[in-house]
């Protein structure tokens, strides 16, 4: 099978797509499904370097809608050489020029049209509809619903969702929504590079104050939607109460953002509370991001929506026990495997993870880090997800 991905970018920093798609790439691909992608990236992206496949880089884009000039020429060139095309992500101008070539040969009789799919990556959660910070783009989303999107989404072959929560709530927020099927393939993560002293040491030269201390890990982009906000304030909380303060680990806090308004914001929050609390490295990537990975007693996100949460699957595969919100769309499947502690996405609900992991005895801690590598196996790891993909393709 020929299959083409269709994504805005392939660049690292735009967040957790690119990496969905590269991970995808490498499960097919040990089942014999050849795949190239086609981005709007510049052609002379460092990033692009390093990957094995094929990728067309037609950009850099233009403006918020990801424009490029070159993209449907290109497509009506080369969609009659692929099986199925996947387009990664909604309200951007690859979709509406995919569907608009498709469209275009199918109407001209042509016999080689291939099948398409829509991989929405949780853009399609109500919450972007809903979070008051997002009225003037909700309103904005619906039209462009009405006018381009939803010909695309019901006009595929198929919908792929990470998993049954994402399935269940894209359903809510536009109507005609009425996709010919919905398929829940999952998303696999790769197996982390095993343990080794290097990624400790990395770590530690980006976080020289923290020592040997034990703490808590939350690695992310630093945004409202991510409720780190919360997580400080019940840091707060949490070391204010005498039962919890001297179990309660230190926390480091990585991920691009500190330099934004709310990123500064989060900074002010870590002044007031003790001293030597709270830890800001950055952004960590290669050995520094796997040691602190290897290194946390948990990893916590209480974030306000999350589709599926890479860096919890990440840290489930590095034994890792998760506090995380209800809002992190993959939380029944860690909650059924006892990887995690879930409660809600308010600062009692981020107390009350805090608190019942500092109540845990050191047996129960020991356990829920085999549980999480378990709950890594059985829902997460890449070759039974890209088995799934296969097949619904």
């Amino acid at each position: 099978m020929n299959l083409l991905h269709v994504v805005a970018s392939l660049d690292p920093k735009a967040g957790g797509v690119c990496q969905a798609v590269r991970t995808m790439i490498a499960g097919l691909a040990a089942r014999g499904v050849v795949s190239e992608v086609v981005s709007l990236d510049a052609p002379a992206a460092t990033f692009l370097a390093a990957d094995a496949f094929q990728t067309h880089a037609l950009g850099p884009s233009r403006g918020p809608w990801a424009y490029s000039r070159l993209l449907s020429a290109w497509l009506t060139a080369n969609v009659s050489r692929f099986d199925c095309i996947i387009l990664h992500g909604l309200w951007l101008y690859p979709n509406y020029a995919t569907h608009r070539v498709l469209h275009q040969l199918d109407a001209a009789g042509s016999q080689q049209v291939p099948r398409l799919f829509v991989m929405p990556h949780g853009m399609l959660d109500p919450y972007f509809q809903r979070a008051s910070s997002r009225r003037l783009k909700a309103w904005r989303n619906w039209a462009y619903w009405k006018l381009i999107e939803s010909h695309v989404v019901n006009g595929a072959a198929g919908m792929l969702f990470t998993c049954e929560t994402e399935r269940l709530l894209a359903r809510q927020p536009f109507i005609p929504y009425h996709p010919q099927r919905e398929l829940v393939i999952g998303l696999g993560v790769e197996e982390p590079t095993p343990y080794h002293p290097a990624m400790q040491q990395a770590f530690t030269a980006k976080c020289p104050g923290l020592h040997d201390r034990p703490y808590l890990l939350f690695i992310s982009r630093i945004h409202d939607k991510k409720g780190v906000d919360l997580l400080l304030q019940a840091y707060g909380e949490a070391s204010r109460s005498p039962s919890v303060s001297a179990q309660l680990p230190a926390l480091v806090v990585a991920g691009p953002g500190l330099d934004t308004d709310y990123g500064r914001y989060i900074q002010q929050l870590a002044t007031q509370l003790p001293p030597h609390m709270v830890y800001f490295p950055g952004m960590l990537e290669g050995d520094a991001k796997w040691g602190a990975f290897y290194g946390c007693e948990a990893f916590v996100l209480p974030s306000h929506q999350e589709n599926f949460g890479i860096a919890v699957v990440e840290a489930l595969a590095c034994s890792v026990p998760v506090l995380i919100s209800n809002q992190v769309n993959i939380w029944r499947e860690i909650e059924n495997a006892r990887g995690g502690l879930v409660d809600d996405d308010t600062l009692a609900g981020t107390q009350r993870l805090l608190e019942k992991w500092c109540e845990l005895s050191a047996t129960d801690k020991q356990e829920m880090k085999a549980n999480a590598r378990a709950a890594y196996h059985a829902y997460f790891a890449v070759g039974p997800v890209a088995q799934k993909t296969a097949c619904a393709l």
